[in-house]
């Protein structure tokens, strides 16, 4: 789910194997669309799956029978599917969807099917998963990779179209959007003409195997469809991955002109890519409440064009507890959150005898644009539990949009109560999500995040280094928001910094411009930082003393209180902590 903001078509949602919440529907579409779940037993032979009906009066039909799809993406691993299948099905659930389908997949249709679920089973192409995700095929010229697929997605057909398990069969995922991310101008419309054409291809091998199951093919864009339209006859419906603007897809279907009906294979709360910035310059997450919300709008919008839109399969049953984890899955670390019930409501699930997870509102960050690093600093929510249930909480930090990374790191709290915790700010510089996480005992669980800005602490006396001459054993001249030379490690903004080359032997150095005295060193690290250094002087630029040595650098701010005199101050790192080189936002020398 790589989100690319520039595609504002109805029912986009750019990117790859995202991470998405749905909404609940009003009782009375509910129950208009309301389907009995069939018992296991009903499930013991193959099924035969048809769309039927004419233009803009359609439905799925399981062995006659009318079917709505009442799905969600499938997260937790084969090997867990018969753990997690009753579960699924407790909450009205009668399809899930998966994104690959090969010699591993039997014990996951073995599990649905015996909980009377049924699986839209995918098939993944390149570069499935939206742009920037996947590989770069040729789609004109690239017979082999072609063939390959051509070959082998009908293999597993054969094998698995007898299971009672089986829906239909779904082949590639966003790679009409993707392909944005490999070719451009005309180049780009000749592969996606060429997808779309091979897609088809797929479709004829597919239903040659096995005439008895549906095949449809995703994309997180409405804009894909008329590509489908004009190149892939043979596709039985239409499907699209879509969050925010689900409810626009009726709109851009009507006024395409389409003659299929569709499924939304993924759906729920605004993504990353659909929500406005905050006041750190980072996507503001939605609240649990509105996730929750999110679902139930979702819902009612497909529900709400009839005879078209045959169901969805909402986005996520899914288990992780990290960045996208919190983001979109129902369960994080397996405790159910508001979404969760939210869906359970929408297919139609008596949640009346179920507790109800804890609610966090109002969730703030004291000063939150200049945490200082290292330093205590106070976020505050309101925190309730609708059954009276004791809570426990836990405060956890992450560094997306640092460095990309998803994994969010338990940090120390002290809890002030009446929803007040006091947290230690982590010593990296940039802009940081900070998570309440609050849990009832019974399974369920409530979390909130907001972002706050960690800045490098203001040592007291006059920073003798600033702009002052520096300069650098080498520096990068072209890598991300580069150029990156040596003065801009004492130009006083942390918005530039020096970059090294990648070898472990480099130097930074700055000239006081005369004999100086000074009693503190700071400095601010970006991601590429030094593990091994030494602070050094010298009178004449030659002749170096070391006055501290670091053999454990972690990057972020370091401090030192450290005394010198002299006209030179130099940073001689010796190892590196990344793969990368040396980086430094800012050196500073203070005389205090």
């Amino acid at each position: 789910m790589s989100p690319d903001p520039h595609i504002p078509t109805t029912g986009e949602r750019p990117g790859g194997r995202g991470r998405a919440t749905a909404r609940l529907a009003v009782a009375a579409l509910i129950a208009a669309c309301a389907v009995t779940l069939p018992s296991p037993a009903a499930h013991a032979a193959g099924s035969v799956v048809r769309v039927t009906g004419s233009q803009g009066n359609w439905q799925l039909t399981v062995d006659g029978s009318p079917y709505t799809v009442k799905g969600l993406t499938w997260g937790p691993a084969v090997a867990d599917a018969a753990q997690y299948m009753p579960d699924v099905r407790s909450m009205g659930v009668n399809t899930v969807r998966t994104w690959g389908t090969d010699a591993t997949t039997k014990p996951l249709l073995d599990a649905a099917a015996g909980n009377g679920i049924k699986v839209i089973a995918g098939f993944w192409l390149q570069p499935g998963g939206g742009p920037g995700s996947g590989g770069c095929v040729n789609y004109l010229t690239d017979t082999d990779y072609k063939n390959n697929m051509l070959a082998e997605f009908p293999r597993w057909v054969d094998t698995y179209k007898d299971h009672p398990g089986v829906l239909m069969w779904n082949v590639g995922n966003e790679s009409v959007l993707g392909l944005q991310n490999c070719y451009s101008g005309d180049a780009l419309e000749q592969q996606r003409n060429a997808y779309t054409t091979f897609v088809d291809e797929i479709a004829k091998k597919i239903h040659a195997v096995d005439p008895d199951h549906p095949v449809t093919s995703t994309d997180a864009w409405t804009g894909a469809w008329p590509y489908y339209k004009r190149n892939a006859p043979d596709l039985d419906l239409y499907a699209v991955n879509s969050y925010g603007a689900v409810c626009d897809i009726k709109k851009t279907w009507e006024d395409g002109g389409f003659d299929k009906p569709y499924i939304v294979t993924e759906g729920g709360p605004a993504g990353e890519w659909e929500v406005a910035d905050d006041a750190n310059g980072v996507p503001d997450e939605p609240t649990d409440v509105a996730k929750a919300d999110g679902y139930t709008r979702a819902w009612g919008c497909i529900t709400g064009h009839r005879g078209v839109a045959l169901g969805a399969t909402l986005f996520h049953y899914g288990t992780e507890y990290d960045f996208g984890g919190v983001w979109f899955n129902l369960l994080p670390a397996g405790q159910k959150r508001l979404s969760y019930y939210a869906v359970k409501r929408a297919y139609g699930a008596d949640t009346s005898r179920d507790d109800t997870p804890p609610v966090i509102s109002g969730m703030t960050v004291d000063n939150a644009s200049e945490i200082p690093a290292g330093r205590p600093f106070t976020v505050r929510a309101s925190v309730s539990d609708p059954d009276g249930d004791p809570l426990s909480y836990q405060v956890l930090v992450g560094s997306k949009y640092i460095d990309n990374s998803s994994q969010l790191t338990e940090t120390h709290f002290t809890d002030k109560g009446n929803g007040t915790f006091e947290v230690t700010a982590p010593d990296r510089l940039g802009v940081w999500k900070v998570y309440i996480k609050a849990s009832d005992g019974k399974g369920n669980v409530g979390i909130e995040t907001k972002s706050f800005k960690v800045v490098a602490p203001k040592p007291g006396g006059t920073n003798v280094a600033a702009g002052k001459a520096a300069t650098a054993s080498s520096f990068q001249p072209d890598s991300v928001g580069c150029p990156c030379p040596a003065g801009n490690a004492v130009d006083g903004s942390l918005d530039t910094r020096w970059a090294s080359d990648w070898s472990d032997q480099q130097w930074l150095q700055v000239d006081l411009g005369a004999k100086t005295a000074f009693d503190h060193v700071q400095l601010a690290w970006e991601a590429a930082y030094a593990k091994g250094y030494t602070l050094q002087t010298s009178d004449n630029g030659q002749d170096w003393t070391t006055v501290h040595t670091v053999t454990d650098g972690n990057g972020g701010i370091d401090d030192f209180d450290v005394s010198g005199d002299a006209r030179y101050v130099r940073v001689n790192a010796s190892q590196r902590g990344t793969a990368w080189g040396y980086s430094l936002y800012e050196f500073g020398v203070y005389r205090r």
